[in-house]
């Protein structure tokens, strides 16, 4: 720079200094520009977030249809893969389809799974979904999806409360299965089966949850989730379905972490299968437990 700078100068002076005489023009180099080796490398731009796996076409016509969230790992996973043992039609939602790879890995060989991206809180993305499957009955609409205290204000007293925590355990747990039911109940209504299940905790009932100050935004939105679905349940006998919600018990979903006296994701899911096969219109409105489809207390 300072070169170029210098070779300005000098060109400057010397063409005022002799304005009477031509002179040949003056070649000024161009600077020369080295790379900063400190630099911070171009950003490489994230690949497209995928939105749908599978194709509906492929589902079976005389094959029950089942629409499960939060299918990425855990319960909703082992929901997947136990239906599509008995030959389902199933579409399942995942926040990332891209991360989810044991789900991605049943998609490929199992053709009539589709998997579709959904974050429960995008109520708009819900309306989407329901205006794209309008014309597929759904036997069975299982509302999976729900943030799990493991977070770590979940087991402080009510000093440690996280707000936002409370807030989107409320949106995630109770308020999001509400929008779900209403925006696919003409599709239940349209199918053979009828049923809405919900999953739902023991930790939402004031009978059986812990006697201890713990867990305040997780039990309080599952609390609330049974309210809403107990509302609900006064409306859809009249469309002719039956809503129940259930326990899973407690279920070791987190890889390596073994709970004591927990059951695995296999043996809940099997069981829960068996309640939800014989779901009567007598159970319409009943918190089930998952081991018989006894009823529990709210």
């Amino acid at each position: 720079m300072r070169r170029v700078t210098l070779t300005l100068l000098i060109a400057s002076c010397l063409i005022s200094s002799c304005a009477s005489q031509w002179q040949e023009p003056v070649d000024v180099p161009e600077p020369v520009v080295t790379p900063d080796a400190t630099a911070a490398p171009e950003a490489v731009a994230a690949p497209d977030p995928i939105i749908t796996v599978g194709d509906p076409t492929n589902f079976l016509a005389d094959a029950p249809t089942v629409f499960i969230t939060g299918a990425n790992r855990g319960i909703g996973l082992e929901f997947v893969g136990q239906f599509s043992t008995l030959g389902w039609n199933i579409i399942a939602t995942a926040r990332k389809p891209e991360s989810a790879t044991e789900l991605m890995a049943i998609a490929d060989r199992y053709n009539q799974l589709v998997i579709e991206r959904l974050d429960v809180t995008d109520f708009a993305r819900i309306d989407e979904l329901s205006t794209k499957y309008a014309e597929q009955p759904i036997d069975v609409l299982l509302s999976n999806a729900g943030i799990t205290p493991k977070y770590k204000s979940a087991f402080k007293n009510v000093s440690g409360v996280d707000w936002d925590m409370a807030m989107k355990s409320l949106e995630v747990n109770a308020v999001a299965p509400l929008k779900l039911a209403q925006s696919f109940m003409t599709q239940v209504a349209a199918s053979e089966q009828k049923k809405i299940v919900i999953i739902s905790s023991k930790a939402g009932s004031f009978e059986l949850s812990p006697k201890m100050a713990m867990m305040y935004s997780y039990r309080t939105s599952k609390a609330a989730l049974n309210m809403y679905m107990y509302t609900l349940s006064f409306e859809t006998p009249k469309k002719g379905i039956t809503l129940a919600l259930l326990s899973p018990g407690q279920v070791n979903t987190v890889p390596g972490m073994k709970i004591p006296n927990a059951i695995e994701t296999d043996e809940s899911v099997s069981k829960m299968l068996k309640v939800i096969d014989g779901l009567t219109p007598e159970q319409n409105g009943k918190f089930l437990d998952f081991e018989d489809g006894a009823e529990l207390p709210w």
